[in-house]
């Protein structure tokens, strides 16, 4: 049984090409967390603004909102492999700005802002196309589920791993150094995506004009509602729930009376929630109802949430925040499984982008607002409001998440034969 079990969790692996892939993903996800714990640090230590921090994230995700769909669209209608060069080339030259600014003194607040809007933009582009390449670098289309769940998993790991190590890095060298290892992460990818074979890339002629391709996507969404459904909450969860990472800096300087590296083993404490939720989904076979564990894992991210903003305890209150970083892990991935299992061949890049519009406008709206919530009721009051969303969030979708399995919808069908 054993045996099985570990099959299950790492099948995926068996494809040469998945493998690189996320051998070089992991390495980056690393980077990107000591990035973004870096930048945020820098932010409230020069401002004491939690109103900024949110500010701050609105600045990264919102232009990738802003972009999502056009990033689909070029997932669907050029090379991915090419794309993903691009954006990972693009990501590193920021990261080393960053790195220059602050190594030089000269870092500002607008700086930061206009630098986390650039990462945005080149975001938008990447993730549709990184998401939607798996499916081309899987061995079998029934590995999918697992793939992404392996893939999630790297981020969550990165998660945990990467706040602890960027919080140690900001106390002995500095922010720049955090920026600096981010840009030489990149380079993994970019080696994974040289070493990978490939099949010769087939261009795609079309007469469709680009806008024409934005409304297909929209309306094979409207018309696959087992698809718009999960995209419908993911996006309230985005906008309510998810941004209460908004304010964790303030838990830690505040609320726990710490410094960065308490700030660091907060994020980290989310991220052991974060991984062993991406193991549990990784490990199940194929055909599981994801739809309830996501119920069921929405229910735990609100009860996690209330009872981590009430606890000054921090050993016991690092609890809860695992328990919540448990439950939101589910959120992505998977609406991310469901998504690109249900969803037609020649769709894929544009429901992806849909999908991460819904992430990207939310999110970036919702931490403007958790960080202005919380200058007025404060950051307890502020994350235990987000909590009891979160149930609430639950208890609406739960018809829909307990139902039983269902076969694709006919506008998903139909679309399937014609691939």
């Amino acid at each position: 049984m054993k045996k099985i079990s570990q099959l299950n969790l790492f099948r995926a692996l068996a494809s040469r090409n998945y493998t690189l892939y996320f051998i070089g993903r992991a390495v980056s996800q690393f980077g990107t967390w000591m990035q973004r714990t870096a930048v945020v640090w820098v932010v409230y230590s020069m401002t004491h603004s939690a109103f900024l921090l949110g500010l701050t994230i609105f600045a990264e995700q919102f232009p990738s909102f802003v972009f999502s769909v056009p990033g689909g669209v070029a997932a669907d209608r050029y090379n991915r492999y090419t794309v993903i060069k691009v954006t990972q080339i693009t990501s590193m030259i920021q990261a080393i700005l960053l790195a220059v600014l602050v190594m030089s003194g000269h870092i500002m607040v607008w700086a930061v802002l206009l630098l986390s809007m650039i990462l945005g933009i080149i975001n938008a582009f990447d993730v549709p196309a990184r998401q939607a390449l798996i499916n081309d670098v899987v061995a079998s289309p029934t590995d999918l589920p697992n793939a992404l769940s392996l893939s999630t998993a790297t981020a969550s790991l990165a998660q945990l791993l990467g706040p602890a190590l960027s919080g140690i890095i900001l106390s002995a060298f500095g922010a720049g150094v955090c920026f600096l290892l981010n840009a030489a992460s990149f380079g993994a990818v970019i080696i994974s995506l040289l070493l990978m074979k490939l099949p010769a890339y087939q261009f795609k002629k079309t007469n469709k004009k680009v806008i024409a391709d934005f409304a297909e996507g929209f309306t094979y969404i409207k018309n696959t509602p087992g698809i718009s459904t999960i995209i419908v909450m993911l996006a309230a969860i985005s906008l309510l729930v998810l941004p209460y990472n908004t304010v964790l800096p303030v838990f830690a300087k505040v609320v726990f009376k710490g410094d960065a590296s308490t700030f660091g083993y907060i994020n980290s404490f989310v991220g052991i929630g974060a991984v062993t939720g991406t193991i549990f989904l990784a490990s199940r076979k194929p055909g599981a109802h994801l739809k309830q564990i996501l119920f069921i894992s929405t229910l735990l991210m609100g009860i996690g949430l209330i009872c981590f903003s009430q606890i000054r305890n921090f050993p016991a209150a690092m609890l809860f925040a695992a328990i919540a970083g448990y439950g939101s892990v589910a959120q992505f991935t998977i609406s991310n499984i469901v998504v690109q299992s249900d969803a037609a061949p020649q769709m894929r890049g544009r429901t992806m982008g849909i999908l991460l519009m819904a992430i990207f406008g939310m999110m970036p709206l919702g931490s403007v607002l958790t960080g202005a919530v919380s200058e007025h009721i404060g950051a307890p009051a502020t994350v235990l409001a987000q909590g009891v969303l979160a149930v609430i969030i639950a208890l609406i979708f739960s018809r829909f998440l307990t139902s039983p399995l269902k076969k694709l919808s006919p506008a998903t069908e139909s679309l399937e034969k014609l691939a």
